[in-house]
């Protein structure tokens, strides 16, 4: 089955990037490094701003700690030292400007305890198109919170990597394709175009 060819309205659409910041892209991860990731999201953040549409980064970070989640889990995350200084900004590679959004999220998705909702309704915003890292954690929590708040998304699939490159696979084979659309990078930029 063939992709319908994508078409942007930048006026209703707008880039959400997920944790591009340093703590995140330091990372080692898959199926494509880091490096590209940010990379081709800088190129979509250029192209998006370029066509006066709004660019989100969402980066993940925490006050004290004690706004940290902490269930009980079958497989605990190794105890983390505190953050070094920086570890919460976004890279500099993605070239950040005063017209971004920024919203700051405490948990894996970047809706819950934000204001990314409202300030994408007041935009009139009814498409996103969603990259980052990691794949299955942060991007795929944010779709899935954006799909059951009826949002149209396209995910950018070269922009995006995981620690393991079969969560990667497993959440473009089983989760992406229920909750949107995706393409690559030269499509969505062809689409805005």
């Amino acid at each position: 089955m063939s992709n319908p060819t994508l078409q942007l309205d930048p006026k209703t659409t707008a880039l959400v990037l997920i944790d591009l910041q340093n703590g995140i892209v330091a990372m080692d991860v898959k199926p494509q490094p880091s490096s590209d990731v940010v990379a081709r999201s800088r190129r979509l953040a250029d192209a998006f701003r370029a066509a006066q549409a709004p660019v989100v980064l969402v980066t993940v970070g925490h006050i004290d700690g004690k706004d940290a989640l902490a269930p009980t889990l079958d497989t605990p995350a190794a105890a983390a030292a505190k953050p070094p200084a920086g570890w919460s900004d976004v890279v500099a590679e993605m070239n950040a400007q005063p017209s971004d959004m920024r919203i700051m999220k405490r948990q894996w998705g970047a809706f819950y305890g934000t204001e990314l909702d409202l300030q994408l309704r007041r935009r009139g915003i009814r498409t996103i198109v969603l990259a980052g890292i990691s794949t299955n954690v942060g991007v795929e929590s944010t779709a899935r919170d954006a799909f059951e708040r009826g949002y149209d998304q396209v995910f950018v699939t070269d922009a995006m990597a995981s620690p393991a490159a079969e969560a990667h696979a497993n959440t473009l084979k089983y989760t992406f394709p229920r909750m949107g659309r995706q393409r690559s990078t030269e499509e969505v930029l062809a689409a805005l175009a």
